[in-house]
């Protein structure tokens, strides 16, 4: 079976985690999402997959590779200008026209059953099957008015109020006949829900739609990354020691996930499900609290407090520091007796001195520097990052 990800766009939602990377790259318990997407996909028996690159996709290439690594065939495709999503998929046409395929977005995080899905397309009369999923909040997603026999009557691009006549959600995850590919123009910004299904409605052909079962979410903002955490985290087996651990009357309650060269000091406690990466040291009466994921080469200081936060690698935590839901990315350094709020986002190597607060939902841009004693209320941007396009062929 083929499978093709979408992996094009900047993750501008996600800024200031997308600037060094790109979104399907951001870290999922220490290694890169779209690993855990492919890893899905092969155990669901995809053993073809298809990558449409656009803005930074050297680094998705280098993470995957050609797939022999999770037994998969992996081939790239490059959108040299942004196509949309079926012009995406059009751009792939020579990989993708012989065979039927499923089509997943790379920032996608799921455990749903995608092979239940693709035979469903295989036994139907439908050029395209749309996995569908209930939302509480479906205004950020395209809605489907489906019938008993599955055939989709109209579908609705993010609903405002007074429109909202489902809350069946589409994933963005989609089973394909190859025959789409002919309605696509080439080399053109074509979407699928904008463009492609009102086009074969239209024309009357039949879209069908397939209700998916368990955990799905794409990570298009820090909220919804901090719930793909917290899943992967719930599903973590047990308690696993990866290599030396250097440990001195602490308290761990599993389960967790330590790297190897870990230490961990006196009167410490960690109460999992917690992921901890190799090389990082952990002072003395620091308590790290539930659904925390802490990257390579950190160093969280002691009487530090650490509670449901992403933390990545290179990280410094000052003494006495608290980080509450908090994610904070790559060579940042926070110094002591500060506080990082629920829903904070801090940028790559940042320096923030002692006694800090940065309140909640607010973002700091890469290397930034917060004076000591600062209470920073507003998101603060660096001008010598870019918010425009011209990233994206840069990366080409």
């Amino acid at each position: 079976m083929k499978a093709c990800i979408m992996c094009g766009g900047e993750g501008t939602r996600l800024r200031p985690l997308t600037f060094d990377r790109p979104k399907p790259n951001i870290p999922l318990l220490n290694k890169p999402s779209v690993v855990h997407l492919v890893e899905h996909l092969a155990t669901e028996g995809f053993s073809e997959i298809v990558i449409t690159l656009g803005y930074l996709g050297n680094e998705i290439q280098e993470a995957l590779g050609d797939g022999s690594l999770f037994g998969v065939h992996i081939e790239y495709v490059r959108d040299m200008t942004k196509l949309g999503t079926a012009g995406s998929i059009k751009n792939a046409e020579p990989l993708l026209k012989d065979e039927l395929f499923i089509v997943i977005g790379g920032d996608h995080v799921m455990d749903l059953n995608l092979r239940e899905l693709y035979r469903f397309h295989e036994h139907n009369d439908a050029k395209i099957t749309i996995g569908l999923l209930p939302i509480e909040d479906p205004r950020e997603y395209g809605i489907a008015d489906m019938d008993v026999f599955s055939q989709i009557h109209r579908f609705y691009e993010k609903p405002n109020a007074g429109n909202i006549f489902s809350n069946l959600a589409s994933t963005g995850i989609y089973v394909c006949d190859p025959a789409i590919l002919e309605l696509i123009p080439p080399a053109a910004n074509f979407d699928f829900a904008k463009d492609l299904f009102p086009k074969m409605m239209t024309m009357g052909d039949r879209l069908n739609g397939y209700m998916v079962r368990g955990h799905w979410t794409d990570i298009g903002n820090a909220g919804a990354y901090r719930q793909a955490c917290k899943w992967k985290l719930e599903k973590l087996p047990g308690t696993i020691i990866n290599g030396d651990l250097n440990i001195r009357d602490a308290k761990i309650l599993g389960p967790v996930n330590i790297g190897n060269a870990v230490s961990i000091g006196t009167n410490s406690a960690l109460v999992g499900p917690i992921v901890i990466g190799e090389n990082t040291t952990i002072g003395d009466e620091v308590l790290i609290g539930p659904y925390t994921s802490i990257g390579a080469n950190c160093n969280i200081k002691s009487g530090a407090r650490i509670l449901s936060a992403i933390i990545f690698n290179d990280v410094e935590i000052g003494k006495n520091t608290s980080v509450s839901g908090a994610i904070v990315d790559n060579a940042t350094k926070i110094g002591s007796n500060c506080t990082l709020e629920t829903g904070t986002v801090i940028g790559p190597r940042v320096v923030i001195r002692d006694k800090v607060t940065v309140h909640s939902n607010v973002s700091l841009w890469p290397e930034l520097v917060i004076e000591e004693g600062k209470s920073v209320k507003e998101t603060l941007e660096n001008p010598s990052y870019t918010t425009n396009n011209t990233q994206f062929m840069k990366s080409i």
